[in-house]
C-alpha cells in the first residue's frame, strides 16, 4: 500500500520575524491579547527584537495595516488582535464582517500567514473570558496558529 505523505507545521519561532497589529479600542481586552501573543512567540523561540507591534485605532483599520506590512516589511507572519463587543446598533456586524474579510484577503493576496485574533463577543464578560480567563487567551492561540502556518508553508 502506498504511503501517505503528511505535512504539519511545527511551533518554531527561532530566526523568524513577526508583526502584531493591535487595536487600541477596547484596550483592556486587546492588551491582554497582546500579552498572550508575545508569550506564545517568545515561548517558542522568537526573539523580542524580531517582534514589531503596530497600534491602530480600531478593528476596522487592522486589515489596511496588515496589508501595508505584508508589502513593506520583512515579516514571516502577522498577528491581528482586536476586540469588537456588540452594541445596540448594526456597527458591530459591519466591523466584524469587514475586518475578518480584510484580514483573510491580506493573507491570501500576500501568501503570508495572517492570524485573526479579533474577539467578537456579545458583552464585555465574554471578551474578558477570551482574553485570558475561562476560554483561554485568543492572542496566544492566534500566535500559535501563525507560527504553525509559517512553518507549514516553508515545507510546501
Amino acid at each position: 500500500m502506498d504511503q501517505v505523505q503528511i505535512f504539519e507545521g511545527q511551533l518554531r519561532g527561532e530566526g523568524r520575524k513577526f508583526a502584531i497589529v493591535i487595536s487600541r479600542f477596547n484596550s483592556t481586552i486587546t492588551g491582554r491579547l497582546l500579552e498572550g501573543a508575545l508569550d506564545c512567540l517568545t515561548r517558542h523561540g522568537t526573539l523580542r527584537e524580531d517582534i514589531s507591534v503596530y497600534y491602530v485605532p480600531g478593528a476596522f483599520e487592522i486589515p489596511l495595516m496588515a496589508q501595508t506590512l505584508a508589502k513593506k516589511e520583512d515579516v514571516d507572519g502577522i498577528i491581528c488582535l482586536g476586540a469588537v463587543i456588540r452594541g445596540a446598533t448594526d456597527h458591530y456586524d459591519l466591523v466584524c464582517a469587514e475586518s475578518s474579510k480584510g484580514i483573510a484577503k491580506v493573507s491570501l493576496d500576500s501568501g503570508i500567514p495572517v492570524g485573526f485574533g479579533i474577539v467578537t463577543t456579545n458583552n464585555i464578560e465574554q471578551a474578558i473570558e477570551r482574553a485570558g480567563t475561562k476560554a483561554g487567551n485568543k492572542g496566544f492561540d492566534t500566535a500559535m496558529g501563525v507560527l504553525e502556518m509559517v512553518d507549514l508553508l516553508e515545507q510546501v
